[in-house]
This record gives structure tokens, C-alpha cells and sequence, in this order.
């Protein structure tokens, strides 16, 4: 049975912030995988299936929402082991995603744990499974996206810090935009094989574009001139950590080898600065309070017991009844 066809990247109306961030994670993957945030319906995971169609005959692998962390990470037979002294494995999805992508939709409500696992293979391309003294590793290098929808949790900071960049979806397309994406949602799902064949050279001509771009990677220097930029500003930026230089620096090198380019130029640290801060930039720090202190304090003088002014301020805000209460509405879960 073959496999079923995907939407091509190269057809995807707009979105060309996260096709670019697709790219580059593509050209060289130790950037750390994309992290998507949008709302339902803004084709997320249509651009992430597309996304492997640029890296060769690479996997396109889906980690299960509710999936546990031996179906991620695989098991070991100990039976097999302990009886016959060699050690069997049963990959998870992390093995089967190894020189593909591996989309994690919905990240933001995977148990933490779970991410956090993630995360570390993916920045270090191998997986271990132990089990009573017992080891195995494996290569688990993939190209790692993840989307969610913020309305319905956050992730935690310090796992958000993991994702090497960060694209947000928002906003309505035009009615102009609309009509073609809906057209050519609707032409690709009459006949999937026409559509794909149309639109076979566009998305050959942005494969070879990738493939190029990491041919051409290593022989980009990661210079000094480009990396006191990017500190200077991830010092503005207030980040917490390292992360963020590194990632930004590499990803300026791959937007620079997607060009063409011989070097990393300030176009290329432009390029990126917001994939690389979006989700580390810290908000800035407020001022200072401006609740008066209490009477009699800081140099304020103290008011005198009939004072009602002096007092009015230093009562609890009592809750008031205003109507009947309003039910909250219970909304259906999405499927």
C-alpha cells in the first residue's frame, strides 16, 4: 500500500515567515526544531508534513498525543536479555523518526517529562533506553517541529527555551488569499496526484534549494563580527541563558547559505532575530509601585482617625452583587 500524498510545501499560500523557519531548521538541523504557535485552522500541520518532502525520503513521523514514554522512546526485552544474553529492542517513535521529521502536535499538552525527553534527543541526535543495568542507544537525529494553540496551555519557559525557533500564525489572510487557499485545498483534494505533479517543480526547485544550502553550510564560518552582534542584542534582549546566541548564530549561517552566500552578512542576522527571541525575550521590569505606603510611613504624614480620605484607600474592596451569575459555558474539547 503506498503511501498517502501530502500538500506540497511550494503550494502553501503566505505563511512565508514559517516556510523560511522550515527551511533553515532543514538545512541544518542543530538549530533545535521549530516550535508553530497559532490557533485551529491556520494548516500547521499541513506545513509540517511538508517539510519532509525537502529532506530527501526521510520519515515523516507523528508522536501521539497520549503516548507514553515507552512508545517514545522504545523498549527492552528483558526476558530476551536475561535468557539469551543479548539485548532486544523494540524502537519507539523516536527510532522510526530518525532522518526525518518528528511533529509533535498540540506540544503544550504533552506531560512535561515527556518534552523534556524530547527535547534532549533531539539536541543530541542519540537515544539510550535502559532498563535494570541493561542499555541500548540508537541515532535519533530528526528535524523536530511542534505546534500549539496558546489559548489551551502554555509551556513552561524553561521548555520553551529548548525549541530552537519560534513562529507565531495570527491574523486573517485577505478574502483575495482565502479564495486560494480554499481553491487549492479543494484541487489537491479531488485528485492528489494532479495537484502534486503541477506543483512538482516549484517544490523540486526549493528542494534543491535546500539541498544546496547544506552542501554549502560547513564551509560558512561561524565569525566573530557576526557573533558580537547577535550578543550584544541578545544582552538587550534581556534572554535568559546562551541558547540564544547559539541559535541565532546558526541560523544567520544557514539563512546565509540559503542565499548563496559566502558569509554571514547583517542581513542574515535580521533575517532570524525574531525566530531566535520571540520566545526568550523577557518582558521589560516595572517600575516602581505607585500604591502610596501606609499612613504614618516612608515620610508620609499620618491621617487622623476621622479622616475618611486617609482611610478610604486602606479598605478591602468588598464584592458587590450586581445580577444573577452567568453560567461559564463548557465548550467542546477539540477532537
Amino acid at each position: 500500500m503506498s503511501e498517502p500524498m501530502h500538500f506540497p510545501l511550494a503550494a502553501v499560500v503566505g505563511a512565508d515567515e514559517l516556510k523560511l523557519a522550515l527551511c533553515l531548521t532543514a538545512i541544518d538541523p542543530k538549530i533545535g526544531g521549530v516550535l508553530i504557535e497559532g490557533p485551529r485552522g491556520m494548516a500547521k500541520s499541513t506545513l509540517a508534513r511538508g517539510l519532509a518532502d525537502l529532506l530527501g525520503e526521510g520519515p515523516f513521523v507523528t508522536l501521539p498525543l497520549g503516548a507514553s514514554e515507552e512508545r517514545l522512546v522504545g523498549t527492552l526485552d528483558l526476558d530476551v536479555a536475561l535468557g539469551q544474553g543479548r539485548a532486544q529492542f523494540s524502537p519507539g517513535v523516536l527510532a522510526k523518526a530518525d532522518g526525518g521529521v518528528l511533529y509533535v502536535d498540540e506540544v503544550n499538552l504533552l506531560p512535561d517529562h515527556l518534552v523534556d525527553l524530547l527535547l534532549d534527543v533531539a539536541a543530541s541526535g542519540t537515544n539510550r533506553v535502559e532498563r535494570d543495568g541493561i542499555s541500548h542507544r540508537h541515532n535519533a537525529r530528526f528535524v523536530l517541529i511542534g505546534t500549539m494553540n496558546p489559548e489551551e496551555g502554555e509551556l513552561r519557559p524553561q521548555l520553551l527555551d529548548r525549541f530552537g525557533l519560534n513562529v507565531a500564525l495570527h491574523g486573517q489572510p485577505l478574502p483575495q488569499a482565502r479564495g486560494q487557499i480554499i481553491r487549492r485545498r479543494l484541487d489537491f483534494d479531488a485528485d492528489p496526484e494532479s495537484f502534486c505533479a503541477q506543483w512538482a517543480p516549484a517544490q523540486a526547485a526549493l528542494r534543491s534549494q535546500c539541498q544546496a544550502a547544506r552542501n554549502r553550510l560547513a564551509q560558512i564560518p561561524l565569525d566573530d563580527a557576526a557573533l558580537a552582534q547577535i550578543t550584544e542584542r541578545c544582552f538587550a534582549a534581556g534572554v535568559d541563558g546562551l541558547r540564544a546566541d547559539l541559535v541565532w548564530l546558526r541560523a544567520a549561517r544557514a539563512h546565509a547559505a540559503w542565499r548563496g552566500a559566502a558569509q554571514i552578512e547583517g542581513e542574515d542576522i535580521e533575517a532570524v532575530a525574531e525566530f531566535a527571541l520571540r520566545h526568550r525575550r523577557q518582558a521589560p521590569a516595572q517600575g516602581p509601585s505607585s500604591q502610596q505606603p501606609p499612613s504614618g510611613q516612608a515620610g508620609q504624614p499620618a491621617q487622623a482617625p476621622g479622616d475618611a480620605a486617609g482611610q478610604w484607600g486602606e479598605m478591602a474592596a468588598q464584592a458587590v452583587a450586581v445580577g444573577a451569575r452567568r453560567e461559564v459555558p463548557s465548550w467542546p474539547k477539540k477532537p
